[in-house]
């Protein structure tokens, strides 16, 4: 009986449900890099503004999912038609709200926009109004990332030429596509590059410079919770890039059935080896520059290495993946020191780092390291130079993706300060996020009394000492006596 049942089973049936569920597992992989940004965030900030980032971060999948369905998605496809040869149809546009067909599509696409978003809090915490951050998280989910996705994987702009001749314009033109196969560029770059223009037109927080422009560090609070987030985000990160690997059994003509074992193979070797080798190149690099190895940096790294192969994953080979991640990792220190010293931009998290400048270099870098079959055989790997013109199609389409994010988060940012303001008064920075924006305190007992009636939460440690919640001392504050506390507060921020 189970003989005469498995000839009835349909080969393509049976792929496309395996298929399909393997997305959804994915997607859900994908979600949970979600709660590794809140901890990679709320470690990098002072305890008095961790309750803002955790909002934040739940506003941008709260909040987010919903604008992409109703609006992002379907952006995206229009504007893939009206950047390439294809007809434009609206309504088959936005044909996945009411198709129950293309709804785990539509998961899957949601998993990526709202990680693209969710880099922006990190860039401008600790200072940004919690208003104008909520109308940007639309912005970004309804028009600028969607745009992107519009330009690349909604076969617009930088798509690569059809056989019906729909092709985008410039893909047509050059005669090949853009390659980004899991959003280095497409949801990372677009994410650090409106996270460094955010950061700019807010403002850097009080205290980031002294009077000649200096630089002055403001540690966070818990190293603990950031690289604890950072290995929640490498863990996620494999649904990212091997869960973009859609097909895991594919059907033959014949209705042979073939596991796709050697593009997942290569997708989850060449993500594994970035990691490893931009954790290790910003462990040396930190190690050069200021003495020795900061934990924070090669957590850094760790994910820029992860940023930089995201979109080469199956298209270099394993050694190319290696030296791709080595060199994102190896940018972290030297292009977050560029940020803050010489453009003067109070990026908290280093997002433009890690994400912004790894991605947009990294899938640059692919076509010197292309796999290939029948390339000439280094190191157990096939190899092949893939073409000028797909050089040019990377430059161009990092150009392109990077000039839209730059341009478009400028021009919401400038429509937010002019409308509802982009930062919190001094005296909510000065209290904290938490207490001024929310009425709470994300640690009570840490940070002293931080209800909407203290407005300024402060403890009195031994010896009377009035601690604030930036870690500052002032006696002529409303304190709170802790004397019979073991907690301390000494080192809040």
């Amino acid at each position: 009986m189970l003989d005469g049942l498995a000839l009835q089973m349909d080969p393509s049936a049976v792929a496309n449900s395996i298929n399909t569920v393997w997305v959804l597992v994915v997607s859900f992989l994908i979600f949970f890099m979600q709660p590794g940004f809140a901890l990679l965030e709320a470690g990098q900030v002072r305890a008095k503004n961790v309750g803002n980032v955790l909002m934040k971060n739940m506003t941008d999948w709260g909040l987010g999912v919903l604008v992409y369905f109703l609006v992002g998605a379907g952006l995206a496809g229009v504007v893939g038609a009206l950047t390439s040869g294809s007809a434009l149809d609206v309504m088959g546009a936005f044909s996945y709200v009411g198709s129950a067909g293309s709804w785990v599509s539509w998961v899957f696409g949601a998993v990526f926009a709202m990680t693209a978003a969710t880099i922006v809090s990190g860039a401008v915490a600790e200072r940004m109004d919690f208003k104008a951050y909520v109308l940007f998280v639309v912005a970004i989910t309804a028009l600028i990332y969607p745009t992107v996705q519009g330009l690349t994987w909604a076969g617009g702009l930088l798509s690569g030429p059809t056989a019906d001749g729909t092709g985008g314009f410039i893909g047509s033109a050059l005669g090949v596509g853009y390659l980004d196969f899991a959003g280095a560029t497409v949801v990372h770059m677009v994410g650090g590059l409106a996270g460094l223009v955010a950061a700019k037109m807010v403002g850097p927080r009080k205290g980031r410079f002294d009077e000649n422009g200096n630089s002055q560090p403001i540690p966070g609070h818990s190293m603990l919770l950031a690289v604890l987030g950072t290995l929640i985000l490498a863990f996620g990160w494999y649904g990212f890039n091997v869960g973009t690997q859609a097909t895991v059994l594919s059907v033959a003509d014949d209705g042979s059935v073939a596991f796709m074992g050697a593009a997942l193979g290569r997708v989850a070797l060449v993500t594994t080896l970035g990691m490893g080798a931009g954790a290790v190149a910003a462990m040396l690099v930190s190690t050069f520059w200021q003495g020795k190895p900061d934990p924070l940096w090669m957590a850094n790294g760790l994910l820029a290495g992860l940023v930089a192969v995201t979109g080469a994953v199956p298209h270099v080979t394993w050694w190319g993946g290696l030296v791709i991640g080595a060199i994102g990792g190896a940018l972290v220190l030297p292009a977050y020191r560029w940020t803050v010293d010489s453009l003067k931009i109070d990026d908290v998290c280093g997002v433009f780092a890690v994400h912004g400048a790894a991605g947009g270099v990294g899938t640059i870098l692919i076509p010197f390291f292309g796999a290939s079959s029948s390339g000439t055989a280094i190191l157990g790997d096939g190899w092949a130079f893939l073409g000028v013109d797909q050089l040019v199609m990377q430059v161009v389409g990092v150009a392109v993706i990077g000039t839209w994010t730059v341009l478009a988060t400028g021009g919401v940012f400038l429509v937010l300060e002019a409308t509802v303001g982009l930062r919190v008064s001094e005296e909510e920075e000065e209290a904290g996020l938490d207490a001024g924006e929310h009425g709470i305190s994300t640690y009570p007992e840490f940070v002293g009394d931080a209800s909407p009636e203290s407005g300024r939460a402060t403890v009195t440690t031994d010896g009377g000492t009035n601690v604030r919640t930036d870690g500052g001392a002032d006696a002529s504050e409303t304190t709170v006596d802790t004397s019979d506390a073991t907690t301390g507060g000494e080192r809040d921020d």
